[in-house]
């Protein structure tokens, strides 16, 4: 299976060069005239520097319509309270950073509501798709390569996973990490319900738990907490879980019915949730085109030094890939990369 490449330079015309990405990729080739097309994409939160840069989304948006489809930009609200949490501001952000080229539709409705049950494989046995990709006829999935603190890295399998399911579904996914807190260490200092943006952790006689149906797992007391006493157990069942997710969001679709491309550039520590992501941790390398999320996102991890996002995060990157293809989602570990 072979994924198409052009390197990031800073001397060509990169939309030139990314519209001939994608006629020799055949990114469009899964529209059909009349179709409703999901451009899948991040549109970054508010601060964020990062994500894929509009006039490429704008290009793409055209390149649909050529084809016959009937394109609209979506991405399902955030788990966790920020400028994305309901319809109304995933909106204003989405216009704010400059995403005006289509109707921007909240995947999973206003409060994430919208949303249906799909069986899907691996360590996952269903999970909440977001309403309105499991009724798009095609979809276009943008991604934007960079590091995950949990996952390792985020690309078009996390884009898939995370970005197009409501949340009670983002929430499935996090909880299959398990979270303890070293009593031993613990001082009741209650650091970690103050930083907590849902203010869970209990402080029950001098002592932190966290024993919340509602905590996904997120990163913010662990890294707070002043004695390191709150660690996660089996952090790379998320990445199983993105692998099980993206295999349920697939099959709301009929094949050959889904695309890829995958923008490396900017490519931080941190995900383009967070409004401060950090400085870059390795050179630009260039923009993806495929039609298998395994395919693309194994390419990019092959042009970097992924062991470094390991260390950044204690889970190996491909994990997900491994995972995906175990569980059917097509594709190759080692993809041909074809640079055009």
């Amino acid at each position: 299976m072979t994924v198409y490449f052009v390197p990031w330079d800073a001397d060509q015309n990169m939309l030139s060069e990314t519209e001939r990405l994608y006629e020799k990729a055949g990114t469009f080739n899964c529209i059909e005239k009349g179709d409703l097309v999901a451009v899948k994409l991040h549109v970054g939160e508010l601060g964020n520097p990062n994500y894929v840069q509009p006039f490429f989304v704008h290009r793409i948006i055209q390149k649909i319509k050529d084809a016959g489809g009937k394109p609209f930009l979506t991405d399902s609200n955030t788990f966790y309270q920020a400028q994305r949490h309901n319809a109304y501001d995933h909106m204003h952000t989405a216009l704010m950073n400059g995403f005006n080229m289509a109707p921007f539709i909240a995947a999973d409705g206003l409060r994430s509501e919208n949303s249906c049950i799909v069986k899907t494989r691996g360590i996952l046995n269903e999970i909440h798709i977001a309403g309105v990709i499991a009724e798009a006829d095609a979809m276009v999935v943008i991604s934007h390569c960079k590091g995950h603190d949990l996952s390792g890295f985020g690309g078009a399998i996390k884009n898939l996973a995370m970005g197009c399911t409501s949340r009670a579904g983002k929430l499935q996914q996090h909880r299959t990490i398990n979270i303890e807190i070293d009593q031993t260490k613990c001082t009741g200092c209650a650091t970690c319900k103050k930083v907590c943006p849902s203010n869970l952790p209990e402080i029950i006689n001098k002592k932190a738990h966290i024993t919340s149906d509602m905590c996904m797992r997120c990163p913010v007391c662990k890294n707070e907490c002043p004695t390191k006493a709150i660690h996660y157990v089996n952090q790379e069942n998320l990445c199983k879980a993105l692998a099980s997710a993206a295999f349920g969001v697939l099959e709301t679709f009929k094949p050959n019915k889904v695309s890829y491309v995958n923008f490396a550039k900017d490519i931080t520590q941190h995900c383009d949730c967070a409004s401060n992501p950090g400085a870059p941790i390795t050179n630009d390398v260039g923009v993806f085109a495929a039609n298998s999320p395994v395919s693309i996102d194994a390419a990019f991890l092959k042009k970097i030094n992924y062991p470094l996002l390991n260390k950044l995060s204690n889970v190996d990157c491909m994990t997900q890939i491994v995972e995906a293809l175990n569980i059917g989602i097509p594709g190759v570990i080692n993809p041909s990369i074809q640079q055009i």
